[in-house]
């Protein structure tokens, strides 16, 4: 099987977990604890309220059999028509909530990713190739540090922390640089400017540094593993012995190889930020798609909880897609394996 066949096939098997993911989301809307016509129409026993929550029943499909249900449903979502919500944006499509929320999300998720990569895996990969030194040592406090505070907390610390920044630190984060609020929505539709993206950015970090700190220390620590295991293997030694440059030996021999065991603990940790997007969107105001579940889940919005919920488990799909992928154009071995 080449590298290209073996990625066709973890490919198609992403179809049955795109079904199940979607039959669970269909289980907790029709048989779960909430009665999603009831929260629509909450609680009022009066003639009224009562033929409002059949009609809503119906528009909902819960009188339809359970079968026929079940079809219409899949194939709505496995057609992206995801319904609408109810009650925090009466009549509006989850695809057009989507585009109004997903970007501010995406912006936290692209920085939340983007610094461990170009701050964690520099600093293993450095400590690695000077291990036992004093920087190793220091840099490897510091992966531990990170990986063990929860992000929750240390959103509420660092956002008290910016908040008093003048009084405790002498410090004003809010005008340094650029004018921005601690917490709240970054303003997007002006990135193509410079003004635009440096307030978009600042506004962002807190939240992205917070979020991505988990990933920040296990990148540390597992580059700096990856680096020392590789570059004591044999084929390196060989490579020296060779004449090889420390320079091409650790481009070419070193890296490429010590990235193969980093390219899970990546994607691994992206799905971390899915789950961990929530806390931080409301801890620090900002209105993107975790901020939407969460406001949909509290106000009983069943409709809009379950279909944000079908999206989170195609972002997750999507991930694993993109780990294999990487994994084909980094590893050559990929597809051979017991041939």
């Amino acid at each position: 099987m080449s590298r290209w066949q073996y990625f066709a096939r973890r490919l198609l098997l992403t179809i049955p977990v795109v079904v199940l993911g979607g039959t669970l989301t269909f289980v907790i809307f029709r048989f779960g604890p909430i009665d999603p016509a009831a929260a629509i129409v909450g609680e009022a026993a009066t003639e009224a309220s009562r033929a409002e929550y059949e009609q809503v029943r119906e528009q909902l499909g819960l009188t339809q059999p359970v079968a026929t249900h079940y079809v219409e449903y899949m194939m709505n979502l496995l057609t992206l028509d995801l319904g609408q919500s109810w009650v925090l944006a009466p009549g509006t499509s989850t695809v057009d909530l989507l585009f109004i929320y997903g970007p501010r999300t995406a912006w936290l998720a692209f920085w939340a990713v983007l610094i461990p990569i170009f701050v964690g895996i520099p600093l293993g990969v450095y400590a690695g190739l000077n291990a036992n030194s004093r920087i190793d040592y220091v840099v490897s406090a510091f992966g531990i540090v990170w990986r063990a505070m929860p992000n929750f907390w240390l959103g509420v610390v660092l956002l008290a922390l910016l908040s008093q920044s003048e009084s405790l630190i002498g410090f004003d984060w809010t005008g340094w640089l650029v004018e921005t609020s601690v917490t709240g929505t970054p303003d997007l539709s002006n990135l193509t400017s410079p003004s635009g993206f440096a307030v978009a950015t600042k506004q962002i970090l807190p939240p992205a540094i917070v979020l991505g700190s988990a990933s920040m220390g296990s990148e540390l620590r597992i580059g700096r593993t990856a680096v020392l295991e590789t570059i004591n293997s044999d084929y390196v030694e060989a490579a020296k012995a060779n004449g090889v440059t420390e320079r091409s030996l650790v481009w070419k021999h070193v890296l490429r190889n010590a990235l193969v065991p980093l390219v899970p603990t990546i994607t691994n940790e992206a799905f971390l930020l899915i789950g961990g997007a929530v806390i931080i969107e409301v801890i620090f105001g900002i209105q993107g798609i975790g901020w939407l579940f969460f406001q949909a889940a509290l106000n009983g919005d069943l409709p809009l909880v379950t279909a944000l919920v079908f999206v989170f488990i195609l972002a997750v799909v999507a991930i694993n897609i993109v780990q294999d992928l990487l994994y084909v154009l980094i590893d050559p071995r990929v597809g051979y394996e017991g041939q």
